[in-house]
């Protein structure tokens, strides 16, 4: 028989040793529960942390804030946290039941700074990056979002000349870094890539962010080297529970400023001008006191794990001008919903825009300016029915400014729809996947219309109308993983990895006849007999692109001493050369917080950093490196105007192909300090950068028949040529502080100052091979008389954008120039359109219910052509046909009797300090338990302007308004144009009320 005994008592002992080790467990491991609240209202917090400190063990509250947690030998301490609240350490003991409330984080939340793919606390910033929030905004009438930051950024320029309401903002951020690529900073909503400024109303934003230095904008690889800013929407209300109803109402009277001295209707008779019997203030004639209005209406709140913010905007912004309008229609929806213990977040967010848009001819402004003073408007008399009775005489460049403003029109209807889908789901509580699906449709309808009665253009037509169409489809689908760790005690470490694709279509559409029996406008072109020939357009296009991204970024943190960033995206765009259609742009950057090392004596914070990164330019057309062909001219086959059958539209080839077309590439380096004085009573920052771009994309010109070089085999069979050629090099110094809460008695001052002082872009090279230039002369003053002088040099080794003209030396006693030379090769160099420097100055003083805000901005060391002096202030007989401007600059002993010519004496420089913004505004004490805030406020801008310069407006140009050539309107700045829209300035009053 066999044994069993041994078997037996082996089986004893094993139960007895699994009894023991039960024992054991249940004494070592037990289940504790609790609830987290907020400290203030007592709501419970749902999706708060609990984690066992030192592990990565943990759970999330439910809907009701409960959580239960099992826990083992050893565990101590329970860290319990949750954005916005401050993390709490609670020791665990013998406890089986906790409440737990957390308190809210004000200084956590307002030192969020929101950066590519997520944010970080601003102590743990290693680039060059500013958060503004909506109590450092631009107050006023402020219809676009970039107005809100004009002044408050170091080394943001933000430009408008002139107060044409549907003119768009100019902006740049550290200079130029392209010719004609994307040189405005790329624009990210709400986490969608590209977006357009006009799917959000500036009432709606809670935060923007703007990353400067390339080591922050390489996340973003192709599309950062203008550099981002990051506009975050507002999502919720303060509390949970809670709805909140905003409506806020102003309106605003704009006013001309500004306007350039000119002879009086006596003077000019004086000066020997033609007497047509009339004393006309043409100006008083054409502009008006202008009035807007404005209604901002929100809901928002929250309850559980949702959130809501609905929005409405209207804007109706009137010109100085009759038929000068910008009505807009803004609404939004942002929603978002946490499911399974807040594990899941998903978020919605839909805008769409309407937008309305009615102008005129601006050479309105310029005629109205120079037009003869002794003119009348309108005539009664036989030959003045031709022109609807309008006064007009067949002069050169002599045009009725009233007349034209009523006889031509332009109107555009632009409407914008964006979509955003995001999903995030926590696979463990320090592992994070997410995804999101975004799309961008803007479509664009525009009309002209140039009455049958026109002198200027319509008359010669018969009538013309012109109808234009533009759509645009942007797509997006990002993917992110994200992971937190700490490593040990002391190191965190965050990883994020993500996949990107975006396709974007564009197509148009453009029509023009002329000859109509009737003014019938743009809804009728059929109605115009001649299609074909002077006046007469049509034409259509379409073009899709496809970009696909990997990106990769890590960060650590060391004890909040040591914070190191590294990063990586490569891109492959189907808008390059095959050779070169992938680029990868790394970037890294490193800081510490010295206060931790050392006695900094002052400084409660003193946080040097470095930062070094490579970005990408796309080009603002995908076939650049095709070789492209177009429509070239009709041909008549066999030459009889009686058949038309044989007639055809040859083909064109606007360029060679190269398939060596790559990147523009901006490789910039950047350190900066970071500092904190007296407990924070004094913050702010410095930065120096310095940024090289190499590869800029241009056409040059070649020779047709000899070999291309970009496409081996074959021969050029166009005469130019889109290659990577040029190099520029810039640098600047930043500067920004602000001091909180300064005691003028019972007064609390809060200054904020920065500044930018550029060192000017220059140009290391314009030629890539055999193929370039040595200089690049453009920008030509116009006609009268200087069509073919060109009065910017671009020469390699010297600055971008030069004025060059002959110097003047004085004026002989007959009132003839006395010119350095006559010889273009010979001309010196005579100013520089770009500016040295840039500041922005706020001022915010409180007092009781009282608050008053007042912003200066300006800039120096930039030169303006003033072109109303260059064509209209000598007193030659041809001249005599218009008015002359007279400003303190004019020459009068002697008048100048030489023709207009360009020359050193109307490149004026255009330094300026503006008044740009004042507020005052008082907050009304409200007991009601449904009224919250309830605010008075007036506001003005571009009150006063101090300068020297004498033309219109000293705002620093970046571009030629009159060019509209992409690739070259940046190489011509410095230049005011005759045809600017006047200043204007704003007085508005508004009320705020809040309800609850």
């Amino acid at each position: 028989m066999r044994n069993y005994l041994q078997q037996l008592k082996t089986l004893l002992l094993a139960m007895v040793l699994v009894f023991g080790a039960t024992l054991v467990a249940n004494a070592q491991s037990r289940t504790i529960t609790g609830t987290v609240l907020d400290a203030s209202l007592g709501d419970p917090v749902p999706g708060a942390t609990v984690l066992i400190k030192g592990t990565t063990r943990g759970t999330a509250t439910d809907l009701d804030g409960k959580f239960s947690l099992p826990i083992q030998s050893g565990d101590q301490i329970l860290v319990v946290s949750f954005v916005g609240y401050l993390a709490q350490e609670i020791e665990i003991g013998n406890q089986t039941t906790f409440t737990i409330s957390l308190a809210e984080d004000i200084q956590s939340l307002e030192e969020a700074v929101v950066i590519g793919y997520g944010s970080q606390d601003k102590k743990e910033i290693t680039s060059a990056v500013v958060g503004v929030k909506p109590e450092d905004f631009n107050r006023g009438n402020v219809s676009n979002p970039a107005q809100l930051l004009q002044g408050k950024v170091a080394g943001l320029s933000i430009t408008r000349p002139g107060g044409n309401p549907n003119n768009g903002f100019n902006v740049r951020l550290r200079g130029l870094s392209t010719f004609g690529a994307n040189s405005a900073p790329l624009i990210v909503l709400d986490g969608v890539i590209g977006a357009s400024l006009e799917n959000v109303d500036p009432n709606d934003i809670q935060s923007i962010d703007v990353l400067k230095d390339g080591s922050a904008a390489a996340i973003y690889g192709a599309r950062g080297s203008s550099g981002v800013i990051l506009i975050t929407t507002t999502r919720k209300a303060a509390k949970d529970g809670r709805t909140n109803v905003a409506i806020n109402s102003f309106g605003t009277l704009d006013k001309a400023t500004n306007l350039i001295p000119i002879l009086s209707a006596e003077e000019f008779l004086e000066r020997g001008g033609t007497n047509f019997g009339s004393n006309t203030d043409w100006r008083e004639e054409l502009i008006d006191d202008a009035f807007s209005y404005t209604t901002n209406a929100t809901i928002s709140g929250g309850f559980n794990n949702t959130n809501y913010m609905a929005s409405v905007n209207y804007r109706d912004n009137q010109g100085i001008v009759n038929g000068v309008s910008n009505q807009r229609l803004n609404t939004r929806l942002n929603l978002s919903q946490g499911a399974l213990d807040n594990k899941l977040r998903f978020n919605l967010n839909l805008s769409f825009s309407n937008v309305d848009s009615e102008s005129i001819n601006d050479a309105a402004f310029r005629y109205a300016t120079i037009y003869n003073p002794t003119a009348p408007i309108t005539e009664n008399t036989e030959a003045s029915k031709r022109f609807g009775g309008y006064f007009q005489r067949d002069l050169f460049d002599f045009y009725n400014p009233v007349a034209i403003a009523n006889q031509q029109k332009f109107i555009g209807e632009t409407k914008t729809a964006l979509a955003s889908y995001r999903v995030e789901y926590d696979l463990m509580p320090n592992l994070t996947v997410s995804a999101q699906y975004s799309e961008d449709r803007r479509n664009t309808l525009s009309g002209a219309f140039w009455a049958l009665q026109d002198f200027q253009v319509g008359i010669g037509a018969t009538g013309s109308a012109q109808r234009n169409t533009f759509d645009r489809a942007l797509k997006i689908f990002e993917s992110t993983l994200r992971y937190e760790k700490d490593l040990n005690s002391k190191l965190n470490m965050t990883l994020l990895g993500g996949v990107a694709f975006q396709s974007t279509k564009n197509q148009g559409f453009n029509a023009r006849s002329r000859q109509y029996l009737f003014d019938l406008g743009w809804n009728n072109l059929g109605a115009g007999a001649i299609r074909v020939g002077n006046n007469t357009d049509m034409s259509s296009f379409a073009n899709e692109d496809q970009l696909n991204s990997a990106f990769g970024r890590a960060n650590f943190n060391y004890d909040n001493i040591f914070f190191l960033s590294a990063s990586v995206r490569a891109e492959t765009y189907s808008g390059f050369g095959e050779n070169n259609q992938t680029g990868v742009f790394p970037a890294a950057s490193v800081g510490a917080d010295f206060t931790q090392l050392f006695d900094m004596g002052i400084f409660n914070a003193f946080k040097p950093r470095v930062s070094y990164g490579v970005t990408g330019n796309l080009p603002p057309s995908p076939t650049l490196a095709l070789g492209v062909y177009g429509n070239g001219n009709r041909i008549d086959l066999d030459g009889d105007p009686l058949t038309s059958n044989d007639i055809y539209v040859g083909l064109n080839q606007f360029s060679n192909p190269n398939k060596d077309l790559k990147w523009e590439t901006k490789k910039e380096f950047n350190v900066g300090i970071d500092f904190g004085i007296w407990s924070n009573k004094v913050t702010g920052s410095v930065d120096y950068y310095t940024r090289n771009i190499s590869d800029l994309l241009f056409n040059v010109p070649v020779a047709t028949g000899a070999p291309n070089p970009f496409d081996p085999g074959r021969f050029n069979t166009a005469a130019s040529t889109w290659i990577n050629l040029a190099e520029l090099r810039a640098a600047g110094f930043e500067f920004a502080m602000g001091v909180n809460d300064i005691a003028l008695g019972s007064v609390k001052w809060t200054p904020n100052l920065n500044f930018t002082i550029y060192d000017k872009t220059t140009i290391e090279s314009l030629s890539a091979g055999d193929l370039g230039f040595d200089e690049l002369r453009v920008a030509t003053p116009g006609s009268p008389g200087q069509n073919n002088n060109f009065i910017i040099y671009n020469k390699v080794g010297q600055t971008l954008g030069d004025f060059y003209g002959p110097k003047l030396n004085g004026i002989t006693e007959d009132g003839q120039y006395i010119l350095s030379t006559t010889d273009p090769n010979e001309f010196e160099k005579l100013g520089n359109g770009l500016p040295k420097g840039e500041f922005g100055f706020a001022n915010s003083f409180v007092l009781n219910q009282w608050s008053l805000n007042i912003f200066f901005r300006g800039a120096w060391g930039h030169d303006l052509y003033n072109s109303y002096r260059g064509f209209y202030e000598n007193a030659d007989a041809a001249s005599n046909t218009w008015n002359s401007v007279v400003t303190d600059k004019t020459p009068t002993a002697p008048l100048v009797t030489s023709t207009p010519t360009f020359n050193s004496s109307v490149v004026e420089d255009a330094s300026f300090v503006r008044l740009d913004n004042m507020e005052l505004g008082y907050n009304f004490k409200t007991n009601s338990p449904n009224l919250s805030t309830l605010r008075v406020y007036f506001a003005a801008q571009n009150l006063f302007t101090l300068t020297n310069y004498t033309g219109v407006d000293p705002e620093v140009r970046i571009n030629d308004s009159e060019n509209g050539d992409g690739f070259t309107t940046a190489l011509s700045p410095g230049i005011e144009r005759r045809n600017t829209y006047f200043q204007t300035r704003s007085f508005t009053l508004g009320v705020t009320v809040n309800f609850k």
